[in-house]
């Protein structure tokens, strides 16, 4: 019986997450590649995060998104599971934003990082 346990997200731009894995300081491993766990168990994942305990975190695509993988026993981050996946979501969106409007030819004027955990953004265009 399998010891991982799938996790929904909204995440379905791999570069973004890639980015946003990134800008938290994860290491991580670009895949395909294997998520280690229970028992020499292993569960493909596009993303890798390797654990010091030899139970990762990875994240594979769904058909719709990419759900993040682990072995929920094993867990080995400063921080909880949910509050992991939201600083993920929470940079991913950030990246999606402003990949977005960079393609839409708008330049970030101000970003905040507020008390709260929160960011403000603020992008413009000029037109002639």
């Amino acid at each position: 019986m399998s010891h991982f346990s799938n996790i929904k997200t909204k995440i379905r731009n791999l570069d973004a997450l890639k980015t946003a894995l990134t800008d938290l300081g994860m290491d991580w491993k670009d895949g395909p590649g294997q998520v280690r766990g229970y028992q020499g168990q292993t569960y493909d994942a596009q993303i890798v995060i390797e654990q010091e305990n030899n139970y990762d975190i990875g994240f594979s695509w769904n058909g719709q998104e990419y759900e993040m993988v682990t072995d929920l026993q094993y867990w080995q981050q400063p921080l909880s599971v949910e509050g992991f996946l939201q600083r993920v979501t929470q940079h991913y969106a950030l990246n999606s934003v402003l990949s977005t409007t960079a393609q839409e030819g708008f330049q970030v004027a101000e970003k905040q990082k507020n008390e709260d955990g929160s960011i403000r953004l603020v992008v413009q265009r000029w037109s002639a």
